[in-house]
């Protein structure tokens, strides 16, 4: 295998001076825009169609599209994340901002289910659930979430509540993690692309292996993809003809996770209420910390999520198939298994969980 160089370019940057850069990543919504969001809203309530069934063309925008198709760009070919703030939740009902982020989200790419039940609009919130049950996903825990990347092209949050206490969101450039490894440790860096179990946390494709063989960083078509979840890659320990990891991969793992947690490298930020983050996965990795909620079941930390397939976006390697069903783009990524059916929960399903 040819040992990758140096990457370059705009995705590749630094946490503290991206900090001061914030004129290229935040958005603040206008006056004008929310109501041409409203507008939208409206519209396509009278079309009768469900939100699962909306595409583009379903939630007009003739003036803050244009500033989600530089978004796309910026995703795909630049820094590689953004943040829009200034929509005021207070005014809406949760299916009309559901709506109005989905709608926002179809201007970017197409939604893809989030796990095996078929959520398009995913919920994210602590459901008391154990971190350690190997068939638990860490967005249902209060827990650190650690360094990790998703199975779609872009993830999107909207905050409809911030937690009580913490709850930071933590973004590094995988490229700037790939650059510092390559100085440092080569040796290492080598290990990390190369094939790596990865547990499939019960979500198993009909077929499939419960465990994925994706390396950490994918080197194709001379750009670096990541792919990494550190908890699900040691739970994949736990099947028999799952490759070992050694000494020297643990190694490999622990200086990987040592530079994606150094704050010279990452950038953190608070998602307030409205905030929309959107980050591209094949050049970020994304982390949220520990939080605290309030006793009151209603003011709970909570966000909305999504997953997207991005038209025009990178190629990627055969490999990525195994995860995200397709490697066509446009047309790839979430987690589909024997008996998914798309859907959208609600606040009360969640409630009515906990």
């Amino acid at each position: 295998m040819l040992f990758p160089p140096l990457q370059t370019g705009k995705s590749v940057w630094y946490g503290p001076a991206m900090n001061h850069r914030k004129q290229e990543w935040m958005i603040a919504l206008s006056p004008i825009e929310i109501v041409e969001l409203e507008v939208a809203v409206k519209s396509f309530k009278e079309s009768g169609k469900s939100i699962g069934e909306m595409g583009k063309s379903d939630f007009s925008l003739p003036i803050f599209g244009k500033k989600l198709t530089q978004l796309k760009a910026e995703l795909i070919n630049g820094i590689g994340f953004s943040l829009i703030k200034g929509l005021p939740l207070e005014k809406y009902s949760e299916k009309e901002a559901a709506t109005i982020f989905y709608g926002i989200g179809t201007h970017l790419g197409n939604a893809r289910s989030q796990n095996a039940k078929g959520h398009v609009l995913g919920q994210v919130r602590n459901m008391g659930l154990d971190s350690t049950d190997p068939k638990v996903r860490l967005y249902q825990t209060n827990e650190r979430q650690t360094f990790h990347t998703d199975s779609c092209d872009v993830v999107g949050l909207l905050c409809m509540q911030p937690a009580k206490e913490g709850g930071l969101s933590l973004l590094v450039s995988a490229n700037t993690v790939f650059n510092e490894m390559h100085r440092r440790r080569p040796d290492l860096l080598k290990l990390l692309l190369q094939p790596i179990a990865t547990d499939r946390r019960g979500e198993v494709p009909e077929g499939m292996l419960p465990y994925l063989l994706i390396p950490v960083f994918s080197y194709y078509k001379h750009k670096i993809t990541p792919f990494y979840q550190r908890q699900y890659i040691e739970s994949a320990q736990r099947f028999p003809d799952a490759p070992r990891l050694t000494a020297a991969h643990f190694e490999a793992l622990d200086l990987f996770d040592e530079l994606c947690n150094d704050p010279n490298l990452h950038l953190t930020m608070m998602l307030e209420k409205g905030d929309m983050q959107f980050v591209y996965n094949h050049a970020m990795l994304h982390d949220r910390t520990g939080f605290l909620d309030d006793e009151d079941v209603y003011k709970r930390r909570h966000l909305s999520r999504l997953w997207l397939a991005i038209e025009g976006d990178r190629q990627l390697p055969e490999v990525f198939a195994t995860r995200y069903g397709s490697i066509a783009i446009g047309n790839r990524g979430g987690i589909v298994v024997q008996g998914t059916k798309l859907t959208i929960p609600w606040m009360a399903d969640l409630l009515a969980d906990l």
